[in-house]
């Protein structure tokens, strides 16, 4: 499993999960700067991610729903805010409508993704940052947690496709 490490600090108001992979940061990035192979990996196995709109670019937006096994449909969105290719990008993490609009009744996160070089592969971290505990700690109830380990444990079997 990719997954090494998840912490959550509700002082700090990040959740911080590590996770290895045996590929070079090139071939992790793409995960996340391809739509196709996003939509492979964004949602956990029971919750798959369409993504409908991906600029991967300061100021571009990445819109996606993710479908859960009764056919709910579940909308987000990245609002990007920086891009270092292929080693970092930063972007705001919200929940939205079916329109795509933003949910104003759900936290929104910043979020830094970033890919080093480690052990002849990659280490992976990925921060996410609440504006308040009560928001982190409401994400940690609807299982962040397990919902994003699920999810970044799938990027072993795409990248060895």
């Amino acid at each position: 499993m990719p997954v090494t490490d998840v912490q959550h600090d509700l002082d700090k108001l990040t959740l911080t999960i590590t996770a290895d992979f045996a590929a070079p940061v090139q071939r992790i990035w793409q995960v996340y700067a391809d739509p196709r192979q996003l939509e492979k990996v964004w949602g956990p196995p029971t919750y798959p991610a369409t993504v409908v709109d991906h600029s991967l670019t300061p100021g571009g937006r990445v819109t996606y729903f993710m479908t859960g096994p009764e056919g709910d449909k579940h909308a987000g969105y990245w609002e990007v805010t920086a891009v270092d290719e292929p080693r970092s990008f930063a972007f705001d993490d919200g929940f939205a409508d079916q329109d795509f609009n933003p949910n104003p009744a759900m936290p929104v996160s910043k979020n830094v993704y970033t890919f080093a070089e480690h052990n002849g592969g990659t280490r992976a971290v990925y921060v996410s940052t609440y504006e308040s505990a009560e928001a982190l700690q409401q994400v940690l109830d609807m299982g962040v947690v397990e919902g994003a380990s699920s999810a970044i444990n799938q990027i072993d079997e795409l990248i060895a496709s």
